[in-house]
């Protein structure tokens, strides 16, 4: 994406502060290729645990599955971590409620209806599960 660029160099910066609040670098190793890779991306964290949601047709989540080490550059640190990929429907969407639950303008973002209660619409949340996955990283 053009804005990837940008958004590294930001995050590396004196003024990550401006953005790193919800977004972070992950960087990872390509499974086939062995190159190391550096992406920007959203997160959210929920019981010490980091989410993200990527859509199925990227490719860069595929080198997550079955969990991977991988460096973050979170908040201006850089940390160890294990991620790893979830792809399985019904755990995304078990995910995709909680994240949706903790954060309802990501639900709103990714069209879900949330409830008067705060909870997120299961129909929308089932139909989303089938478009994307989510890396759950644990610091180490």
């Amino acid at each position: 994406m053009w804005f990837n660029p940008i958004m590294r160099t930001l995050l590396r910066s004196p003024l990550h502060s401006l953005v790193s609040k919800d977004m972070m670098l992950m960087t990872y190793t390509g499974r086939k290729s062995g190159k190391s890779y550096t992406t920007p991306m959203s997160y959210l964290t929920i019981e010490g645990s980091l989410y993200t949601i990527s859509t199925r047709e990227r490719t860069w989540w595929r080198n997550l599955r079955g969990g991977a080490e991988v460096e973050l550059r979170l908040q201006g640190q850089d940390v160890p971590a294990w991620a790893e990929s979830i792809e399985d429907q019904a755990e995304v969407a078990q995910l995709l409620e909680k994240i949706f639950v903790a954060d309802p303008r990501m639900a709103s973002y990714m069209d879900v209806r949330i409830s008067p209660e705060g909870n997120p619409n299961s129909e929308d949340v089932v139909r989303l599960a089938q478009e994307k996955v989510v890396v759950s990283t644990i610091l180490k």
